[in-house]
């Protein structure tokens, strides 16, 4: 069955959220074993970074291999 457009919406922000809490969370916990210390608003906005950075390369990506198939299939 084909997902629906609002689903790949909820999945996708699922995805995104799990992400960015998984980053700040992630640099937390690592951070101080490689000497770095920072706040907690400098790690939430480090992680919206990374987080903007890694939706724009998904989408990219996703072009990207989109336009390989389309290109395999003659369309």
């Amino acid at each position: 069955m084909k997902q629906s457009r609002t689903m790949s919406l909820v999945e996708a922000i699922a995805n995104v959220s799990v992400g960015y809490g998984l980053a700040v969370g992630t640099q937390i916990l690592v951070f101080p074993v490689f000497g770095l210390h920072s706040t907690l608003a400098q790690n939430l906005k480090l992680g919206a970074v990374f987080t903007v950075v890694s939706i724009a390369r998904s989408f990219a990506l996703r072009r990207l291999f989109e336009a390989l198939r389309a290109k395999a299939s003659g369309a």
